[in-house]
Order: structure tokens, then sequence, then C-alpha cells
């Protein structure tokens, strides 16, 4: 189920890129400060904190917040991404799953318990289907 790392991807240095990505949290009302970290497919690194609001339902997760600084720095497809709450590592919520999955496609790698693993086996059948990132406006071919 899941991958070897890419010897691409610098897990470490992007899981402390996370971690400090975390000190920008705004959770005053779980207390959870929670950071993202990714890297995109030209080597950029993208980071995002959880920004919550007093209405659960509006908290932005931090995968959010990546997603939203990958686009305004250029865009691209997103290849790794882990996240830390509180220090320890979290694996991206369904919501997240879905969002990443946009954006990075079946083939990006997420740090599960420390081991790298392909979107397509934490979001089975997922919408649109892998097809969608083989078309020239998700960068494939």
């Amino acid at each position: 189920m899941s991958e070897p790392a890419s010897p691409t991807v610098d897990w470490p240095a992007l899981r402390a890129a996370a971690r400090a990505a975390a000190a920008h949290s705004y959770s005053p009302y779980s207390g959870f400060a929670v950071g993202a970290a990714a890297f995109t497919e030209d080597g950029r690194l993208i980071v995002g904190a959880n920004i919550e609001n007093a209405s659960y339902g509006l908290t932005m997760c931090a995968e959010n917040g990546l997603v939203a600084a990958h686009q305004m720095g250029g865009g691209g497809r997103l290849v790794a991404i882990t996240a830390v709450g509180n220090g320890a590592p979290v694996t991206p919520c369904g919501r997240c799953r879905q969002l990443l999955w946009e954006f990075g496609g079946p083939d990006c790698l997420v740090d599960v318990d420390g081991a790298p693993t392909r979107l397509a086996v934490l979001l089975p059948s997922a919408f649109p289907d892998a097809s969608t990132f083989r078309s020239p406006a998700h960068g494939g071919t």
C-alpha cells in the first residue's frame, strides 16, 4: 500500500517546514496547532497553517492554507505533503484529501505515520477519477 519515498523528496526537511508552519496557526478554540508543507513538481516548498473560527464549520485546515498559497504562488502539481499537529504527524482529513487530490492527483505522496503513501490509497474512488489528471489542464500528458 505505501510507496517508498522518492529520492527527490527530502522528507525530514518537509516535516521541519510543517512544524515551523504550525507556529503560525490560529487555534484558540481547539488549541490544536497544525502546519502543513508540500513540495511542488518544480521543487517549490509551500506551507500552510490551520486558521480556526468560532463557528467550527468555517475553520480552515492547514492543507487549505497550503493550497491557497500554492495557487497564489504559481500553482503546478503537488508531489509530496506532510502535516503535523501539536508537533506530531497527522494524516489529512477527508475534506483535505479531496483538496489535495485536485492539486496533486493520485500519485501525490502523503506522509502517513512516516511512510509516503500515494493519495490514491488514501482516497480510493476519488472524484474526479484519476483519468482527469492525464489531461494537459492538470499537468498530465
